[in-house]
């Protein structure tokens, strides 16, 4: 086990799927037991728990 995924609001994650727009990368704009992406190519917002997103991230690209 890797442990608690440590996320920044700002940081940039990179999906191991990508968004229907297209992109791979989201925009972490709220941090807490659930995590508020955005997608920097269309914007659209989503929700996702901790341990969902852990499993869901294949690299993080800090600001």
């Amino acid at each position: 086990m890797e442990g608690i995924l440590q996320l920044e609001i700002g940081d940039i994650l990179e999906l191991k799927k990508k968004h229907p727009c297209g992109s791979y990368d989201w925009k972490v704009i709220s941090v807490g037991a659930d995590i508020r992406l955005e997608c920097c190519a269309c914007g659209h917002n989503i929700i996702l728990k901790r341990s969902v997103l852990q499993k869901s991230v294949k690299r993080i690209k800090r600001t």
